[in-house]
């Protein structure tokens, strides 16, 4: 435990002092800003804005922000009449769909809206079934209208975007 302590103590006077550690993150470091275009997602605009701003209130590493003017976004979304689904090009990259059909059905639309972002942020489907997993998805009930992820669904993508690994191309859908 002293050890520890010492250890802790010695990490945070190199820090303090600007000696950066090797294969160390300093607290101070900025998140990687990942922007999105909403502006094709008709009825659903303020709920994507909701989306991002669930995961900008749950991670650190990485920040959802709409792209200004003159700039390319790196995550598109649409609205259309099929099922909520996510395409990625690369953690952090794509374009992903909001379905009217599971809003229709009854799902809620700002858990919709996290569960794709998640997708873009490196998470796949989870089809536990439990409300509290956002990746569950539609595999939770109909009536399940949390929006956050838990906190391994947080600290997985806090790890992802604290490295810079990429993700291989894939296709999500709602339903897993």
């Amino acid at each position: 435990m002293l050890m520890r302590k010492v250890a802790a103590a010695i990490v945070t006077a190199l820090t303090l002092a600007g000696v950066q550690l090797a294969g160390a993150t300093p607290a101070h470091a900025a998140a990687r800003v990942l922007y999105y275009d909403a502006s094709q997602a008709q009825e659903f605009v303020a709920v994507v804005n909701q989306g991002a701003q669930i995961w900008n209130s749950r991670v650190t590493n990485v920040r959802l922000e709409p792209v200004p003017a003159g700039r390319t976004p790196n995550i598109r979304v649409y609205a259309d009449n099929g099922w909520p689904r996510t395409y990625t090009t690369s953690l952090g990259n794509g374009r992903w769909y909001m379905g009217r059909e599971a809003v229709n059905d009854g799902y809620h639309p700002p858990r919709i809206a996290a569960h794709e972002f998640g997708h873009i942020l490196g998470l796949p489907d989870r089809r536990t079934g439990l409300c509290a997993d956002l990746m569950s998805g539609s595999s939770a009930p109909v009536s399940c209208t949390n929006a956050y992820p838990n906190a391994t669904e947080a600290a997985t993508v806090n790890r992802s975007f604290a490295t810079s690994a990429t993700v291989a191309p894939a296709a999500y859908a709602w339903a897993g």
